[in-house]
């Protein structure tokens, strides 16, 4: 059986080490999980490319919104934000969803976060797509996104309503004020927080996608005010570990193993504390 992870550029991704890991510790011989770069116009003729052996794909940037369009159905929750990190290859259906909002969830769920009633979003990427699922599951009421562009934010604006929420867009000069909320969710790709500063609040929970180099400047400002902070290792290790699952059909993925070769992937990391089970 096969699954590989999809996006442009790709040389990057640490999806193949924690994928295979997983069929390594459960014995899953037949399993390989590889990387292939592929852009959106070369999605539909890849996918349509694939035989039964074929188990699932994750994407990434650019792929997760044009995503739904090679899908046959999509889970609800990648319907309501309009994008999709995940497809589930099975009896000749391709299924859509996102794992990336339940991803935060259960990264957040190890440190003892399981609600928040005012969210602030660092950027209006697709990434924050998957944020802003995350806070609706918080219990959010209101959630603050800050960006470079407004019209960015905009475009949010009827994931925001799909998921009940009410959106405050404000500029990236406003952003200062973002370190007053219960949660803030960097989105931002590498360098775009780098001269921000915040007003923390000592019981803010700070969540950067990033984790390389670590830790980001933003998340230093951040430890050095006493918040708690979580990166994005956290997030690929949980949303990679459900898609696993869909992948393989078993209950249980062997997170711990999974975790151990995710961290000796990443040498500046490698003797860093790993998270609960």
């Amino acid at each position: 059986m096969r699954a590989a992870v999809l996006g442009k550029p790709i040389e990057h991704s640490l999806s193949p080490v924690i994928h295979n890991a997983g069929y390594l510790a459960a014995g899953l011989d037949d399993w390989t999980y590889t990387r292939h770069e592929c852009d959106e116009a070369g999605l539909a003729r890849f996918v349509d490319s694939l035989d039964e052996r074929w188990a699932g794909l994750s994407l990434t940037m650019p792929l997760k919104e044009i995503a739904l369009t090679v899908a046959d159905e999509a889970t609800p929750v990648a319907e309501a934000i309009g994008a999709a990190n995940t497809l589930v290859l099975r009896g000749g259906r391709r299924l859509a969803d996102n794992t990336d909002a339940p991803g935060i969830m259960d990264a957040l769920a190890g440190i003892g976060m399981k609600e928040a009633e005012e969210i602030a979003i660092l950027g209006a990427g697709g990434s924050a797509r998957g944020a802003l699922a995350a806070a609706q599951q918080l219990g959010a009421t209101t959630v603050h996104v800050y960006a470079r562009r407004i019209e960015a934010i905009m475009d949010l604006g009827p994931v925001a309503s799909a998921l009940g929420l009410r959106l405050k867009a404000a500029s990236w000069d406003e952003a200062v004020a973002a370190g007053r909320a219960d949660l803030v969710i960097a989105t931002v790709p590498k360098g775009v927080t780098d001269d921000l500063k915040l007003n923390w609040r000592p019981d803010t929970v700070l969540f950067d996608i990033l984790y390389d180099p670590w830790p980001t400047p933003l998340a230093a400002s951040a430890e050095l005010a006493g918040v708690r902070v979580l990166d994005g290792l956290a997030l690929l290790l949980a949303q990679a570990v459900r898609q696993w699952t869909q992948f393989t059909g078993l209950d249980e993925a062997p997170v711990t193993a999974m975790r151990e070769a995710l961290y000796e992937a990443v040498p500046s990391r490698a003797s860093a504390e790993k998270g609960p089970e």
